[in-house]
């Protein structure tokens, strides 16, 4: 069963590594932020808009890298979308400490989904090399709505 479920998240990287969700560089984001991983060779621009009520109404990133943070990146436009900011903090912290494997505690009920979505990532904290590609694009959307406007994995 193991294999399966390998297999099944290996699909579902490849699936947003190659056809990324949010590939694009919308005119009206209010803070976007560059992120660079000197490591892999990965280097993304996070374009997102915040509303006045501090939620994310769009998010969308650009660049190259591995089928990892590409996919991560992928991921977590989509998820991001609807949230408030410090949401996005709070869901960045947990997934950050699943990639690291690190205990998270108790899953927030409002983050169940979204962290079941991400869980194919999670097998990077078996290649702690890895873990910087699959936070890359949250330590960029981190730093493009808290004013920052660059990230770097280093």
């Amino acid at each position: 069963m193991e294999d399966d479920i390998r297999e099944l998240y290996q699909e579902v990287i490849l699936d947003h590594g190659k056809n990324p969700r949010n590939f694009r560089h919308p005119e009206d984001a209010t803070c976007e932020a560059n992120g660079n991983n000197p490591l892999c060779g990965d280097r993304l621009t996070v374009f997102v808009k915040v509303g006045e009520d501090e939620s994310i109404e769009d998010a969308a990133f650009e660049g190259r890298g591995c089928a990892i943070s590409v996919a991560s990146a992928s991921m977590m436009t989509d998820i991001v979308r609807g949230k408030k900011v410090v949401e996005v903090d709070a869901l960045f912290d947990t997934f950050h400490k699943m990639c690291m494997g690190e205990e998270i505690g108790e899953t927030p009920a409002e983050f169940e989904d979204d962290l079941d979505k991400l869980m194919v990532l999670s097998g990077v904290k078996q290649f702690p090399m890895r873990v910087k590609c699959a936070t890359l694009a949250w330590h960029t959307m981190n730093a493009a709505v808290h004013g920052d406007s660059a990230a770097s994995t280093e």
